[in-house]
């Protein structure tokens, strides 16, 4: 094999890796296509909620902080439309009144917003033997002008927002916490610490599985390119040798 037929099939082996990267990097990066209900009339979504700080005090001490930007997605039975849509709404944090309470095990933040006509509760759950825990009810209930009847709902078997003692939990990616059939919440840029809180100021920031994946495929593509780069090299190297020693034969 001649340099130059050594090197173009490294060129070749090259832009076919590189293709390859580039694929799985797509298809890793691209969320599934979320399905609307089939009952729900079509919406537009608003733009992403704007981040509010919540605290709530015992006794004057603070002993929850959250910090986040909500949105609400709510199916209800339309009297306007008569028929049962989905509305999409954004949390207003200067619009928003917080409050909630603090035991040993279990911490709640309440939110009420737009004239109090939607309240949202959030309970997180301390496990005392593992010193973990995580956001385990939410209740939500809504008396909009166009609802012909109000929304409550509530699930206290949930499983989410999981961190440890003294530490808080953190998450820059959006995560949609499913309630019931009818409501979600999406919660965005989130950093919440609803137990052991030194003074008023978040502990050590513990990152959720998003966020690590979404740091993890920077690396993998630069040691794939690295690697690239290391097969070329040696391609042209091993050509190049083969070359020359066919020069000495002549």
């Amino acid at each position: 094999m001649t340099q130059t037929a050594v090197q173009s099939w490294s060129l070749g082996l090259t832009l076919h890796l590189v293709l390859a990267v580039a694929l799985h990097q797509g298809f890793a990066t691209v969320a599934p296509p979320t399905v609307a209900p089939t009952t729900a009339a079509p919406h537009k979504d608003p733009s992403s909620p704007e981040r509010g700080n919540y605290v709530v005090s015992n006794n004057g001490t603070a002993c929850l902080l959250a910090s986040m930007g909500l949105q609400l997605n709510i199916s209800f039975s339309s009297l306007s439309q008569n028929k049962t849509v989905q509305e999409v709404v954004n949390i207003q944090p200067t619009a928003t009144n917080s409050s909630g309470s603090c035991k040993s095990d279990i911490a709640t933040l309440m939110l009420t917003t737009d004239a109090q006509k939607t309240n949202l509760t959030f309970s997180f759950t301390l496990n005392s033997t593992s010193n973990k825990y995580h956001l385990s009810n939410v209740s939500l209930s809504a008396a909009w002008p166009d609802m012909k009847d109000p929304v409550s709902v509530r699930n206290n078997s949930l499983d989410y927002l999981r961190g440890s003692l003294g530490f808080s939990y953190m998450c820059r990616e959006k995560q949609t916490l499913d309630v019931v059939q009818t409501v979600s919440i999406n919660i965005i840029q989130v950093q919440v610490q609803p137990f052991g809180l030194t003074g008023s100021q978040f502990g050590a920031a513990e990152e959720c599985q998003l966020d690590e994946d979404d740091m993890l495929i920077p690396i993998i593509v630069g040691a794939a390119l690295a690697g690239l780069v290391v097969i070329v090299l040696l391609a042209y190297l091993i050509g190049r040798k083969r070359s020359h020693a066919g020069y000495q034969t002549i």
